[in-house]
C-alpha cells in the first residue's frame, strides 16, 4: 500500500484551493520540494481549525497498540463523522510490485493525475500523527496493487475537511485519471 509519496507544490499554491485564507500556525512553512516522503517523516497536512483551514506539519503514522506504524487506514464500513480529518497534499504517490527479473529491489511506480494537477489524499489524525485512508483500487491502480489511497481533487477535498457527516468518500479513481511511470528499475540494469 502507499508508503511513499511526493509533494513539490509551494504552500501559496495549496492556499489557493481555499475560499477562506489558509492559516499557518507558527508561520508560513518552508515547503521544500520533496520527491520522497516516507512513513515516519513529518509532512504537511491541512486540518480544520477554529478560524478556518490550517496547514500544519505532523508525523506520518501513529503507533498501533502492538507498536507497528499505522500509515494506511481502511475506509470501508467506517464512520468518520467524529474523526479528526485531514487533507494530505500530494502531486504523486508510489506503489511497489515484485522485483523484475535480474533485480533485487521491488519495482517502483509513480502515479500522478493525467491532468498534471496536484491532489488531496484523505487522512485521519490520531496522537498528532496522520494516516491515509484506503479503498478498493480503481482500474489504473488494480494491476499494481489490491488497494489504493482515497484521492480527492482540489475542490472535492473541502467537503472532507469540513467534516460533513453526509459527505461520502469518493469511489476509487476512474479509468484514465492516473498516469503511471516506472521509477525503478529504469532502462539499463
Amino acid at each position: 500500500m502507499c508508503n511513499n509519496y511526493k509533494l513539490e507544490v509551494p504552500a501559496a499554491q495549496l492556499a489557493m484551493a481555499f475560499e477562506e485564507p489558509l492559516q499557518y500556525p507558527g508561520g508560513v512553512p518552508n515547503l521544500e520540494p520533496r520527491a520522497d516522503i516516507r512513513i515516519g517523516d513529518k509532512a504537511p497536512v491541512v486540518v480544520q481549525g477554529d478560524s478556518g483551514p490550517e496547514l500544519r506539519t505532523i508525523l506520518w503514522a501513529w503507533r498501533s497498540p502492538q507498536g507497528r506504524p499505522v500509515f494506511n487506514f481502511r475506509s470501508e464500513g467506517r464512520d468518520f463523522s467524529s474523526s479528526r480529518r485531514c487533507l494530505i497534499p500530494a502531486d504523486g504517490f508510489y506503489e511497489f510490485t515484485d522485483p523484475e527479473p535480474g533485480h533485487k529491489r521491488k519495482t517502483k511506480w509513480l502515479f500522478t493525475r493525467t491532468d498534471g494537477m496536484w491532489f488531496w489524499i484523505a487522512g485521519v489524525i490520531r496522537d498528532e500523527a496522520f494516516a491515509m485512508l484506503t479503498t478498493e483500487p480503481g482500474p489504473d491502480i488494480a494491476p499494481y496493487h489490491d488497494r489504493q489511497i482515497v484521492l480527492f481533487s482540489q475542490k472535492q477535498g473541502l467537503s472532507w475537511l469540513d467534516a460533513l457527516p453526509a459527505a461520502p468518500l469518493p469511489m476509487p479513481t476512474e479509468k484514465g485519471c492516473l498516469a503511471v511511470t516506472k521509477i525503478y528499475p529504469t532502462g539499463d540494469c
